[in-house]
C-alpha cells in the first residue's frame, strides 16, 4: 500500500498502563492515530490488543497514562463519551440481536442519532415518524453499501458467520463514526469472505473518510490495507511504523512474524 498523507493526530495515547490485580496487561504503550488512516494493532494472543481498544472506547480505565482526543486530554475515556465523540466498535465475539432482522440490528446503531422522545417514538407520531423514515433511509444506504440487500429481513441468527460479521459492521457504520474500532473483523472467515471484508474496510475509509483502528491476525491483510502498524507483545510495545518498517523490524520478526519476509 502506498504511503498516504493524513490529517492531524485525532487520538494520542501516551504511557498507557493497565493492570488487573497483579497482572499487567498493558505496559507503557504510546502511539497515535491520524485523521483518515487505517491503523492496525497486531501481536500474538494475549498481547493486549483488545484491551487497548477497550481503553480507547472507555470500557477499561488505565492506571497510568493519558488519552488525548481532538486536543483534549482525558485521564480516562467513558463509554458514553466515546460513543458521543463518534467512536464506534465491533467485537471479537459477535454481539448482535440474533432474533432481530438485519435491518433492525443495523437500525439499533442509529440510537445516538435519534432526537425524539421515547414517548414520541413509542406512538410513532409527528417528528418521530419523520425521523424514523430518515434513519431507515440511512440504514438502507448501508445495506446497499455492504451488499446485503438479500438478507435485510432475515433474522441474523440464521445467517452464516461471515454475514453476521458484515451486519455487525453495518451496525457500527450506522452510528456514522469518526473512528471505527474493528476487533478481528476477519477472524473465522474463509479467503473469499476476508477479501470482501478487506474491500469494505478500504471503501469505508476511502468513501466515508472514516478513521479505522484495526486488530487482525492475518498478516497478509494487515500489510496490504494498513497505513501504520503498532506491534504489541504481552503488554509491551515492540514496534510502530509503516508496514514495511514493521515487517523488517528484527524484534517483530523474532517475537511474532517468525521469519523475515
Amino acid at each position: 500500500m502506498n504511503e498516504r498523507n493524513f490529517g492531524e493526530v485525532i487520538l494520542d495515547l501516551k504511557g498507557i498502563s493497565l493492570s488487573f490485580g497483579a497482572m499487567r496487561v498493558l505496559n507503557n504503550i504510546s502511539f497515535n492515530v491520524r485523521q483518515g488512516e487505517i491503523r492496525s494493532i497486531i501481536g500474538p494472543n494475549g498481547a493486549g490488543k483488545s484491551s487497548m481498544l477497550n481503553v480507547i472506547n472507555g470500557v477499561y480505565h488505565p492506571q497510568e497514562g493519558e488519552i488525548t482526543f481532538r486536543g483534549e486530554v482525558r485521564k480516562e475515556m467513558k463509554v458514553h463519551e466515546a460513543a458521543g465523540f463518534g467512536i464506534a466498535r465491533t467485537f471479537q465475539n459477535i454481539a448482535l440481536f440474533k432474533g432481530m432482522s438485519t435491518l433492525d440490528n443495523i437500525m439499533t446503531g442509529r440510537n445516538l442519532k435519534m432526537k425524539s422522545s421515547m414517548l414520541a417514538q413509542a406512538i410513532y407520531w409527528g417528528k418521530a415518524q419523520k425521523e424514523e423514515i430518515e434513519h431507515r433511509k440511512k440504514v438502507e444506504e448501508i445495506i446497499d453499501f455492504l451488499e446485503i440487500q438479500a438478507i435485510r429481513k432475515t433474522p441474523v441468527g440464521r445467517l452464516p458467520y461471515g454475514m453476521q460479521k458484515r451486519v455487525e459492521l453495518g451496525r457500527a457504520l450506522a452510528a456514522e463514526p469518526e473512528i471505527l474500532l474493528l476487533d478481528e473483523p476477519m477472524a473465522g472467515m474463509n479467503v473469499e469472505e476476508k477479501e470482501d471484508m478487506s474491500r469494505f474496510v478500504l471503501d469505508i475509509n476511502d468513501e466515508f473518510g472514516t478513521t479505522i483502528v484495526l486488530i487482525e491476525h492475518d498478516m497478509g491483510v494487515v500489510m496490504d490495507i494498513s497505513d501504520r502498524v503498532v506491534v504489541l507483545d504481552y503488554g509491551r510495545q515492540l514496534a510502530d511504523g509503516t508496514p514495511d518498517v514493521v515487517r523488517s523490524n528484527q524484534d517483530v520478526i523474532d517475537a511474532y512474524l517468525g521469519v523475515s519476509h
